[in-house]
């Protein structure tokens, strides 16, 4: 996956060299993921081999590396795996979920738009409005249809 540019310099210098051992060394060219991604993968591991068409999706593997802590400071041979796009996506999912939102509010809060309330501010304190009467419906509850009924001979 590609690194964003405001997230460059968590990486350590020597990046490409270790991510390059993760993906050709350990996992010899082909996705670690053995579950973490969420699916169920023939044999207990994806398939996915860096180069070839993968096996579910047709496109080319081009194997990565992911932090399964998510932090990129962090180089732990045990938080990283190799992952093709397709289980690394699905390993990210919920933070990503979690940098949009947030990635949202502060495009929001430059804009001038104000957050949301907080929770004392949503507390009521004036008594609740009553509810309005029904209101009363004129003519008969059911249409009647012009046509005739079929029952009647």
């Amino acid at each position: 996956m590609p690194i964003r540019p405001e997230n460059l310099a968590r990486y350590p210098d020597n990046w490409p060299e270790i991510s390059a051992r993760i993906r050709f060394g350990r996992a010899a060219s082909r996705c670690e993921c053995s579950g973490q991604c969420g699916l169920e993968h023939p044999g207990g591991r994806c398939p996915a081999l860096h180069g070839q068409p993968h096996p579910d999706t047709g496109s080319e593997v081009l194997l990565t590396t992911a932090h399964l802590n998510h932090t990129p400071e962090d180089v732990r041979e045990e938080v990283l795996l190799a992952a093709c796009q397709r289980c690394h996506l699905r390993i990210d999912h919920g933070h990503h979920k979690v940098t949009r939102s947030i990635t949202r509010a502060a495009r929001a809060a430059a804009a001038g738009q104000l957050g949301l309330l907080t929770e004392t501010d949503l507390i009521r304190t004036e008594p609740p409005t009553p509810p309005c009467p029904p209101v009363p419906r004129k003519g008969p509850a059911v249409a009647q249809l012009p046509f005739p009924d079929p029952e009647i001979p």
